[in-house]
């Protein structure tokens, strides 16, 4: 075969050089009769470069991008994050890590990109990570730490990317980097997110995370894109030594004559509706297709409407509020974390007990303000509904309350995860999980055990 020329041009990887009997011999390549080239996806460029290699001239002028200093992180990395990072280096340098929250994963993260020496893109999903994610990186590195996102475009060698950014950026940067850090890596999975990796040529790619597996096996898709499934360990591995010991108590509680009422009346209509049309709901996705539906058929949006009038009434009873009261004055002198599905429990909360709220209508600037004096001390509580789920590191909770949530083992994880750090005195985390009786969230709560 002659010389072959690899280029890359807007998330693809340009071959010229090759026949059209060729072209159809390597992997993931189509070619263009009118052009004489032939293009793949930017993210199989090692896999073709690898084809190329043995039976070809190949002028490779892909990656373009200016070195790196010599990098030196001052952590020195635990027994099981050492273990991680060479799982990863010996997959390849490609695949995902899944360790529970706190312990570690940006320092794993720091580690990979020392190891490798490469200009590197670490992608987040929220503006806390990018803030955090920069903060450790110029900290640990002596270099300019570029940012994508938060209100700056600014690239350098080593750049902090939100996933959004990335998004409508990684066409047009995707030659820049060699390694490609995926935090938080099940929010690739979303439709959209996955072209990021699409059109990034970086061939190490990293994916952390607490919660790998997703409920419509999107997860499978990540393995695509980032590499395999290469360590995991369990929060119970690291209670004790690495994270705090725990204890998790769920309590029941009884609906009120009146919300039973309302509960069973909206509960039934939904239910009615299965039966009637004959749909099981085993998955997600099932549950999706019913979304789908609604859109064409009247009665299948009252059936949602219905369900999810029944889930209000479960999630947000008195008998809760009541409990939660009990919890609060018993933890007096704890740092407590209510979590919730919605903004109005929130709320309700926050004035009747007296408690910090935060919600995704609340700043960035109010936020960051209620969470340092969350940190300082000087507010012992908070309540939030989903923000906190992910992505704010809260080191000094060690109580939480889950009043209300999805039910999905993924934030029940994360929700755990915001009390786990180790505590400066030794003592137990305990996470209180508040569950309206003979309910479906009952049964999700049993089941996801």
């Amino acid at each position: 075969m002659s010389a072959v020329t690899l280029t890359f041009e807007d998330g693809t990887i340009r071959v010229s050089g090759l026949t059209a009997q060729t072209a159809r011999d390597l992997p993931h390549v189509e070619y263009d009769p009118r052009s004489k080239t032939a293009r793949a996806p930017a993210m199989h460029y090692l896999e073709l470069r690898d084809a190329l290699a043995a039976s070809s001239d190949v002028d490779d002028r892909v990656l373009s991008f200016a070195s790196v200093p010599s990098l030196s992180s001052t952590y020195d990395l635990r027994p099981y994050q050492q273990a991680a990072l060479d799982a990863w280096k010996e997959a390849g340098n490609r695949g995902v890590l899944e360790l529970p929250t706190g312990s570690g994963k940006t320092v794993i993260g720091l580690g990979a990109i020392e190891a490798l020496g490469t200009p590197t893109l670490v992608v987040v999903p929220t503006i806390d990570l990018l803030t955090q994610w920069r903060d450790e990186l110029e900290t640990e590195f002596d270099c300019p730490i570029g940012q994508l996102g938060g209100g700056e475009q600014t690239l350098e060698a080593i750049t902090v990317s939100t996933y959004h950014s990335a998004y409508l950026k990684a066409g047009s940067i995707g030659d820049r980097f060699g390694l490609v850090i995926f935090d938080e890596v099940h929010h690739l999975g979303g439709e959209g997110f996955r072209q990021i990796a699409r059109l990034l040529a970086a061939p190490a790619r990293l994916g952390l995370t607490a919660t790998f597996e997703r409920e419509d096996d999107a997860h499978e898709v990540i393995e695509d894109l980032v590499g395999p499934l290469c360590y995991t360990i369990e929060i119970d591995d690291l209670a004790g030594e690495h994270l705090a010991n725990y204890d998790i108590k769920r309590l029941t509680v009884e609906l009120t004559p009146d919300e039973r009422r309302e509960y069973e009346r909206h509960q039934s209509v939904f239910t009615d509706y299965l039966a009637s049309s004959n749909i099981q709901l085993r998955s997600g996705s099932d549950y999706q297709k019913l979304v789908m539906r609604s859109g064409t058929d009247p009665r299948a949006r009252e059936a949602l409407l219905a369900k999810q009038r029944a889930r209000e009434v479960m999630m947000n009873s008195q008998a809760k509020l009541d409990e939660l009261a009990t919890i609060l004055d018993r933890h007096r002198g704890d740092r407590i974390i209510v979590f919730t599905a919605h903004n109005a429990l929130v709320y309700r909360i926050s004035e009747r007990f007296l408690i910090p709220a935060i919600t995704h209508r609340t700043g960035t600037k109010e936020r960051r303000e209620v969470l340092r004096k969350f940190r300082t001390g000087e507010f012992s509580r908070v309540v939030t509904a989903n923000v906190l789920d992910e992505g704010v590191d809260v080191p000094d909770a060690n109580v939480a309350v889950v009043l209300s949530g999805s039910g999905s083992e993924r934030e029940f994880t994360q929700r755990l995860g915001r009390i786990l750090r180790p505590k400066a005195d030794g003592g137990r985390a305990v996470l209180y999980e508040l569950v309206s009786k003979e309910t479906a969230e009952e049964r999700v709560a049993n089941r996801r055990r």
